[in-house]
């Protein structure tokens, strides 16, 4: 991504609310569900990428969950995350940074990733990305990206699609599937995004 995708989503988030955007969602459902599939300890390391404003650490910390990170190339909508959750706020590590150029201090046992994945559209995005992962995962990986069934663009931004195979074949070097998911996400405008869900598992050395 570059300078002007940050400006993009700074501009986003400073002009609109969570009804007004088309990612919001209530209660990430999937996401949870594979989270608590990998039975992860309240301890286990989480890092949400491009989490924004997203309520899935709301839900993390209220199940008991100690150790999560937040990034997003917006640090507005950090900051609304913050406001929202008042002192919990204070639990949470919150990074602002550009995926592409993360250059994580740790490790994280859980690395997910709904709706980042598919904003990175050349070869070059995504083998920085790939190095990343591979390099800062212990062992498990959930990526959720718009389907092919899913919208052309988002936000006004170009995407990328995806099948199973193709998601799991960008993943292959490194991580093994362990089971994929489709999802209609209904938008707070009333219209349905097809969402394909992923999550795998670090492959050993």
């Amino acid at each position: 991504m570059t300078v002007d995708n940050k400006k993009h989503w700074e501009t986003i988030y400073k002009t609109k609310n969570p009804g007004q955007v088309s990612w919001t969602q209530e209660t990430p459902k999937i996401s949870l569900e594979f989270i608590k599939s990998f039975g992860p300890s309240k301890n286990a390391k989480i890092i949400d990428i491009g989490g924004g404003d997203s309520k899935l650490v709301d839900y993390l910390l209220d199940q008991g969950f100690k150790n999560i990170t937040v990034l997003d190339i917006s640090a507005k909508s950090l900051e609304k995350a913050k406001i929202r959750l008042g002192e919990k706020a204070n639990k949470v590590t919150w990074i602002v940074s550009d995926i592409t150029e993360f250059e994580p201090e740790t490790t994280y046992d859980i690395w997910h990733d709904r709706a980042s994945f598919h904003f990175l559209t050349t070869a070059e995005q995504i083998k920085k990305y790939m190095k990343t992962a591979r390099k800062s995962i212990n062992t498990f990986l959930i990526v959720g990206t718009f389907s092919k069934n899913g919208p052309e663009k988002c936000s006004g931004l170009e995407i990328k699609k995806y099948d199973e195979k193709e998601l799991t074949s960008e993943f292959k070097n490194g991580f093994d599937k362990i089971k994929c998911v489709t999802a209609d996400h209904l938008t707070p405008f009333g219209t349905t995004q097809n969402f394909l869900f992923c999550g795998f598992k670090k492959q050993s050395r």
